[in-house]
């Protein structure tokens, strides 16, 4: 503790001190690839904020966890090593806000307007106020659209999951979910599941289509269900110290590149997915399979029970709420 106290105080004098030294240098770090709907979009950010700062501001942004894998960049962004994430809302499930863990439950959101829905509205809005008891303050939601299933055997029903190894992220949900279907969850950092699956440490995992392609997991991966059974998104955070302690004209700059940077993401982000999802088709090496009305059925009545499961941990009240706000 010590140790994360000094490192802290010294990030708060460097940044200080960058005010008046010269621009303001947001670090920007993600774990995935530049041109996922999330890399994209971080660029998007970072010339729109460069630009409505004239240059006060520079973002530097490292994709590919390239200065911190999954578990360490809350952290990292916690003692003001990094300024920015934008990391899947799993994460802070682990951080001790265990609402943005109703994210992962399976078959919540029935569409995109049903998220969005709760997203855009008072849920999300109170969810990401939740994050400030925490150092963090809460930008925008992005979005990553629905997951796939991906093993090297069919996964057409339940039952085809018992025995295998899932990777999961972090997350208490997924574990159930994983689970529920029969399989044994086993939780790794972003960066190394493409190894995993490769040489069999793990059998299967559950990515959106744009995922799957730009970490070229569909090379040691032979079967694809598009499944549709869980959402990824993600919050787009910043440390709330170095926030608040921006000039105001500054702050709202930046508010503005961020509310822009999000709508492009959003509009990019479905579309990558359905481009990722042929490209995966076009390379002949995973068999893409769309579950049947019935199969999708029985899925459904195989993860039901983890809504359930859930309610004492997230809250009966919130799992409700998003329910009903999402069959609007």
């Amino acid at each position: 503790m010590h140790l994360r106290a000094c490192l802290a105080a010294l990030c708060a004098a460097l940044c200080a001190n960058a005010y008046a030294e010269g621009p303001i240098l947001i670090k920007f770090s993600h774990v995935v690839a530049p041109d996922t709907p999330k890399g994209q979009a971080a660029q998007r950010f970072k010339l729109l904020a460069e630009q409505a700062t004239h240059g006060r501001v520079k973002v530097e942004i490292y994709p590919n966890s390239q200065l911190y894998k999954d578990k360490e960049e809350l952290e990292a962004l916690q003692l003001g090593l990094v300024q920015m994430l934008a990391p899947s809302l799993a994460k802070f499930g682990p951080l001790g806000v265990k609402e943005f863990e109703a994210f992962d439950l399976p078959y919540i959101f029935p569409s995109k307007t049903a998220l969005y829905n709760v997203t855009e509205g008072e849920i999300g809005k109170g969810m990401l106020k939740k994050l400030e008891s925490k150092g963090i303050t809460g930008l925008a939601f992005w979005d990553n659209g629905f997951k796939l299933m991906s093993a090297n055997r069919p996964l057409h029903k339940p039952a085809d999951f018992k025995g295998l190894k899932m990777r999961i992220q972090s997350s208490t949900v997924l574990d159930a979910q994983m689970r529920a279907l029969g399989a044994s969850p086993q939780v790794l950092a972003f960066s190394d599941v493409y190894r995993a699956l490769q040489t069999g440490v793990v059998d299967g995992t559950e990515n959106p289509p744009s995922n799957m392609y730009t970490q070229k997991m569909y090379e040691v991966q032979r079967h694809v269900t598009v499944s549709n059974h869980g959402y990824l998104g993600y919050a787009v955070i910043v440390n709330k110290k170095f926030w608040d302690g921006l000039p105001g004209d500054i702050r709202g700059a930046l508010e503005k590149a961020m509310k822009d940077a999000t709508t492009f993401e959003k509009a990019i982000a479905q579309r990558d997915n359905d481009a990722a999802l042929e490209a995966i088709r076009k390379t002949g090496k995973t068999t893409i399979y769309a579950l049947s009305v019935q199969e999708q059925a029985e899925w459904r009545r195989a993860l039901a029970p983890v809504q359930t499961e859930m309610e004492g941990r997230i809250g009966k009240e919130l799992i409700s709420a998003i329910n009903k706000e999402a069959s609007k």
